[in-house]
């Protein structure tokens, strides 16, 4: 179903769905043997989700017939995973490191980081995200016995809506900097949605304050066609993922660049150079993330 103004979706519909093959890419990951992260909340979020297809996947359950096939593809995605989410949890580590307390992750997901990452005394994760998601993820961690490493406060609001407002009520203060993560969130606004979500971020950081996001200059097509290929193999084993619906198409600021007009300073590494900076090479020959290699890793310091 395409997106509408108001769509609304919990993690195994819509948008939902991108966040729970999100934290499937990120369960394999923890199992590597040279790991790069270490999430032990991935795998049991996404068995309470419930998706029958990443459970069989997770578990060895899948046909023989596909299962070579759900390896090759899920390989190079699971690659891809661990590198982002290690270059997130190395941003929100070294911006604690700086002095930073106060954490704001929008369109948390299935993100575990209040529970697993080491944090200093003091700090505070904020988590955004739609009422159902946070519901479900905050009752699932408490049933699994899971205790938050930091102080955890859940904003349970669309980021259409006054999400501002929310936080702040919420407690956080904007008097502070703040480090900021827009993770796998922009390709699902639209392109003005994009410009809105960066002023507003701007406007409640103060000096010294980061933000560390993605950017794709190949537009929608870039994670659409990665994924759509994901949704057409598997879409007899019970995988209904219609890349196609979900993101927004149309052209859109360079996020850097947005930033640098805005009053941040700004760094940026292409995907590639983020892999080899953790030892790693950008799986080329994989066609099904080949759009992928000319993503950037932005990182942004408030002036």
């Amino acid at each position: 179903m395409a997106r509408s103004d108001n769509d609304s979706w919990d993690l195994a519909s819509s948008v939902g769905t991108t966040a729970t093959m999100v934290a499937v890419g990120r369960a394999l990951a923890s199992r590597q043997p040279d790991a790069l992260i270490d999430d032990p909340f991935a795998a049991p979020l996404v068995r309470a989700v419930g998706i029958d297809f990443f459970n069989r996947l997770l578990d060895g359950g899948l046909d023989p017939a596909v299962a070579a096939d759900a390896e090759a593809t899920a390989g190079p995605m699971t690659e891809v995973m661990a590198v982002r989410t290690r270059f997130f949890d190395d941003f929100f580590l070294q911006a604690a490191a700086a002095g930073i307390r106060q954490v704001v992750i929008l369109a948390a997901g299935l993100d575990s980081r209040a529970y697993r990452l080491g944090w200093p005394d003091g700090n505070v994760v904020y988590e955004i995200d739609q009422p159902e998601v946070i519901e479900f993820k905050s009752r699932t961690l408490a049933e699994l016995g899971a205790e938050p490493t930091a102080e955890r406060r859940t904003v349970a609001v669309d980021l259409r809506d006054d999400w501002p407002d929310a936080l702040r009520r919420s407690g956080f203060d904007e008097t502070k900097p703040t480090a900021w993560s827009a993770e796998g969130l922009l390709i699902y606004l639209p392109p003005e949605a994009q410009d809105r979500l960066f002023d507003n971020i701007t406007a409640l950081s103060a000096p010294g304050s980061r933000l560390a996001t993605e950017y794709h200059p190949d537009g929608a097509a870039a994670l659409t066609d990665s994924n759509q290929s994901v949704g057409r193999r598997f879409a007899d084993q019970g995988l209904d993922l219609d890349m196609a619906d979900l993101v927004f198409a149309g052209e859109r600021r360079p996020a850097g660049e947005y930033l640098t007009e805005h009053g941040w300073q700004v760094s940026g590494r292409t995907r590639t150079e983020v892999f080899a900076a953790y030892g790693r090479s950008f799986p080329d020959e994989a066609e099904i993330v080949a759009r992928l290699r000319n993503s950037v890793a932005i990182e942004a310091i408030r002036a």
